[in-house]
């Protein structure tokens, strides 16, 4: 298989479509996968602060979603070890209002496939968010039905709410994520990354 990460980080399919959001910013592709690896988190897209760090989940869902997995900084940063493989690999910007627009699908269509084939020795896959979810699970109808029905996913996945701040009123609502999930998902998380 060939590396695409050089063409992928060079990529500026989006430019346009970027310098037309309200933050007018230019593409900037968050590469973080080698073969290897064995724990995929196939995420959304980067936010303004991955954007500028160059490094994926480095804000306050990151915080939330390591703790949530169980590992410290560097386990998760260990790209021989975690892929982070989102739908869109650049930050896609706000809306005039300041929301968060949708990951671009053409950045899936063009190089989801080969991401994903560039890790043949992923074990675990951590679907975080709707857009994900829509893409690895045919009976995807929502979050919360994904995310309950844990337990019935393919071996090996396992679907997550996004870790932002703005999910804190779900996790209130949904306790049966931290009491049965999470201590789920963290033993297969340590087998997996201790194997």
């Amino acid at each position: 298989m060939p590396d695409i990460r050089p063409d992928l980080h060079n990529c500026t399919l989006c430019a346009e479509r970027f310098a037309a959001t309200a933050t007018a910013h230019q593409p900037n592709p968050v590469v973080w996968f080698q073969p290897g690896a064995r724990l995929l988190i196939a995420s959304q897209a980067p936010g303004l602060r991955v954007h500028e760090a160059n490094t994926p989940f480095w804000d306050a869902s990151g915080v939330r979603l390591r703790d949530w997995l169980g590992l410290d900084e560097d386990a998760f940063y260990d790209r021989g070890r975690v892929a982070i493989i989102p739908m869109a690999f650049c930050f896609p910007g706000y809306d005039a209002n300041g929301s968060d627009l949708p990951p671009p699908p053409i950045c899936a269509k063009t190089w989801r496939a080969s991401a994903l084939a560039c890790v043949p020795d992923i074990r675990l896959t951590i679907l975080i968010g709707g857009h994900a979810m829509r893409y690895h699970l045919a009976d995807f109808t929502t979050v919360t039905d994904a995310v309950a029905r844990w337990r019935d996913h393919p071996p090996g996945v396992f679907a997550l709410p996004h870790p932002s701040w703005r999910n804190t009123g779900w996790l209130k609502k949904n306790s049966w994520f931290e009491e049965d999930v999470l201590p789920r998902l963290r033993a297969v998380v340590r087998d997996v990354m201790h194997d």
